[in-house]
């Protein structure tokens, strides 16, 4: 199990902003993790009180961050910076995260991914139910180094 604080080593989102509060499994193929921040109140996603379920997005992306992270740790490098640089098949089951009581279940599969480039499966879920699905593709910030591995 990978904690919160090994989490912020391995991906560039500081203080509150780093959403996933622990890895309980992960392998080449995906990773799973799960976070109570949902229902933070100091959650900086958070507008007018509440947290859309359009932000699952990012709850999936950073899973999909932590991944590459695990994934170049292991290979002995380090993965480079990214960014969302597409975003399809988006499919919401909910309305609001913040109405969730159980703790969210936060995966990433990854499709495709070479270098830098990566495909992901994402979704969330809490107590069994499918509350946000969608496909990111991430691409390596222009200029960062190891970009064109």
């Amino acid at each position: 199990m990978i904690d919160k604080a090994e989490i912020r080593k391995l991906i560039p989102h500081a203080g509150t902003m780093c959403l996933l509060e622990t890895v309980t499994a992960w392998d080449e193929q995906g990773i799973v993790c799960l976070t109570e921040t949902h229902r933070d109140p100091a959650n900086p996603l958070r507008r007018q009180g509440r947290l859309s379920v359009i932000h699952a997005v990012e709850y999936g992306g950073q899973a999909a961050a932590v991944h590459g992270a695990l994934r170049a740790r292991k290979a002995g490098d380090t993965a480079p910076p990214g960014y969302l640089a597409a975003l399809r098949e988006v499919r919401w089951f909910a309305g609001e995260l913040d109405a969730v009581a159980a703790p969210l279940e936060v995966t990433a599969r990854l499709l495709l991914g070479e270098g830098g480039h990566c495909i992901y499966a994402i979704q969330a879920s809490a107590a069994g139910r499918l509350l946000a699905q969608a496909r990111l593709t991430i691409a390596p910030q222009p200029g960062a180094e190891g970009a064109d591995r």
